[in-house]
């Protein structure tokens, strides 16, 4: 049932800060290395890849030597805008090295909800995607709040990466992280927990099997992972939920390899 994902041509990929950043905190630049090359590849094959990425506020931790992350919006918020400058000159520096141009585009809430600026957003991915260039997608910490809280938010980036797919009319999104896939039960606490490869429809069942938060280093989990899948099958672009730790699985996923967790579009049926 994957072979329809060869052909995808636009794919959003996501990646969240357990991914980009070791356990320790600190930026995991071997992984965002290899992830940039990943995406460059499948730019050089005539892909059109959008990245949403998270992080900037493990980044800017990182890039201050905090020991751990400020506990006040402000300081959150501070600290943010540090570490998205940080991360944009890591991710310009290794793209660039492929050859490849990057953009930073931040999003918040109202940008979304409102139907200008929404239009205006599509015109500059359009815009960008056109003429080669790889979109990097963050919520704008600075000025919003909502991920910082975690309340009525993005996700993580999860529901983010699932709004950006629909702007701009993906055929697949990929989102990376720190787990295999979706289990039938927490397989950190759950030793016989079974990954379920390929799920059609989102029920009742599918929604008791996921857990709470993610990681001490970000923010989401299964939950909005089903979040995001829903949005995605209901605009008729398929999700991948993959593990992150070795980027080159995306071009894996994408000759069709069954890999992680599929949720299944009803276009993709």
């Amino acid at each position: 049932m994957r072979n329809h994902i060869k052909e995808a041509k636009r794919i959003v990929i996501k990646v969240g800060t357990s991914t980009l950043t070791y356990d320790n905190g600190s930026i995991n630049l071997t992984r965002i290395e290899k992830l940039s090359r990943v995406i460059s590849d499948l730019s050089n094959m005539g892909k059109e890849v959008v990245l949403v990425s998270s992080g900037a506020i493990g980044v800017g931790c990182g890039k201050l030597r905090l020991p751990k992350k400020p506990e006040t919006v402000q300081e959150k918020q501070a600290v943010a805008a540090v570490g998205q400058c940080e991360l944009m000159h890591i991710y310009s520096k290794f793209f660039g090295e492929y050859s490849h141009v990057v953009a930073q585009v931040l999003l918040t809430r109202d940008v979304i909800e409102n139907n200008r600026m929404r239009n205006n957003v599509c015109n500059t991915f359009e815009t960008l995607l056109a003429q080669g260039i790889i979109p990097i997608v963050n919520e704008n910490d600075a000025i919003s709040i909502d991920e910082i809280e975690n309340l009525h938010n993005f996700g993580d980036n999860d529901n983010l990466s699932a709004i950006v797919a629909t702007l701009v009319n993906a055929d697949t999104l990929i989102i990376l992280s720190d787990i295999d896939g979706f289990y039938d039960s927490d397989p950190r606490v759950n030793d016989d927990s079974k990954l379920i490869e390929e799920i059609y429809e989102i029920t009742d069942e599918i929604e008791k099997c996921a857990g709470g938060a993610g990681t001490n280093r970000g923010t989401g989990g299964m939950i909005t992972k089903l979040s995001a899948a829903k949005v995605a099958n209901r605009n008729g672009i398929d999700m991948v939920l993959a593990n992150g730790e070795k980027p080159e699985i995306v071009l894996d996923i994408l000759n069709g390899l069954n890999i992680g967790t599929m949720f299944i579009s009803k276009r993709g049926n």
